[in-house]
């Protein structure tokens, strides 16, 4: 891994310099100085040699300053390292499965859902174009950790990384929910954390896949929504999440007003003959499906997630589905940490 003193005096060698030594995404990068590593863990309240994530199954640790150090390679603010600790943290929990999704030929990329107050302070856009270019922060802290996973933990592609197609969300895949314009309550207090307290929402999954409907009522969108749901392509046991748009969430509001009542009703209404899963090859055995014949794309309705993000105007919204054709992972959620709660967190671990 990167020693920060292996940088050159002119800018451009060191950039050219990274690329060579297979330290970079594909992109250029910002090469690191020890005052910007110590600024970044400050930053963040932790140490040089404090150990943030394990994996115990590559037999791999990474340290505050790797963290650092990757963080500033992909554009990184100071202010983010609270966030990508928390990650980090999330992606650490077996529930999570961080080798298997990182391994994976299906191509599995970080989804990462921010809630609560931090967004404002980082400027993390949940707004128009929230998958899109234009905002440092989604951009950038998706990217830190992807480094960090082909730097440190060794998910390079066609080594560890055996995505077959790959996903273009293995760059980022990072946003806010749009709290302020959703009916419902947000992510975080519908987990159980408190308004003033903000979180990462992780699940390793697929790309996003358009839910486009600009003239059906509450039941024609979410219609609209099962039927991407069930399609044969993304069939799996596995957790996922509906990102509605601010208009779509309106109006689904105004026939089902609590997110129980949503998913209740995808989970239903998402379903798929067992035969024809074995039919179109799918699945190669029964076992699959429920008292009719029918398969679902979740075990309950709380494995449907119901998030609101985007601009204000239009009829898109998305279904993003787990990576996997199982249940090799699920949504994991770490409350993020400001630096001072963080050196006061492992002062008290210390003693």
């Amino acid at each position: 891994m990167i020693d920060p003193i292996e940088y050159k005096e002119n800018f451009w060698e060191s950039v050219d310099f990274y690329h060579y030594k297979g330290w970079t995404d594909g992109l250029p990068v910002i090469p690191p100085t020890k005052e910007m590593i110590e600024n970044f863990l400050n930053a963040g309240g932790v140490k040089e040699g404090q150990i943030v994530f394990e994996v115990p199954e590559r037999k791999r640790s990474v340290n505050a300053a790797k963290i650092a150090i990757n963080a500033i390679l992909a554009g990184c603010l100071p202010i983010y390292m609270p966030v990508i600790i928390s990650v980090l943290e999330a992606m650490s929990d077996p529930q999570y499965n961080i080798h298997s999704s990182a391994s994976s030929t299906g191509g599995a990329a970080p989804l990462i859902v921010i809630n609560g107050p931090i967004r404002s302070e980082i400027l993390i856009n949940s707004g128009t174009n929230f998958y899109g270019p234009g905002a440092r922060a989604n951009a950038s802290i998706g990217r830190a950790i992807r480094l960090i996973l082909m730097n440190c933990l060794g998910a390079k592609p066609g080594l560890m990384d055996r995505s077959t197609q790959g996903n273009p969300g293995k760059y980022s895949l990072t946003f806010g929910e749009n709290e302020e314009l959703s009916p419902w309550e947000p992510l975080n207090i519908e987990l159980g954390f408190k308004k003033e307290e903000s979180t990462v929402t992780l699940l390793a999954t697929e790309g996003p896949h358009n839910i486009q409907n600009h003239y059906g009522q509450s039941k024609g969108i979410l219609d609209t929504a099962c039927n991407t749901m069930c399609s044969l392509g993304s069939m799996s046991e596995g957790q996922s999440f509906f990102v509605f748009s601010p208009e779509h969430a309106k109006i689904i509001s105004e026939e089902y007003k609590t997110k129980q009542a949503i998913k209740k009703y995808i989970f239903e209404n998402s379903i798929v003959p067992e035969s024809i899963l074995i039919e179109s090859g799918k699945i190669n055995n029964n076992g699959w499906a429920d008292e009719k014949g029918n398969v679902r794309h979740a075990l309950t309705p709380d494995d449907i997630f119901i998030i609101v993000a985007g601009g204000e105007a239009g009829g898109h919204s998305s279904w993003i589905p787990s990576w996997s054709r199982r249940r090799n992972g699920i949504t994991v959620t770490k409350k993020i940490l400001s630096s001072e709660s963080r050196l006061s967190q492992t002062s008290k671990e210390r003693k």
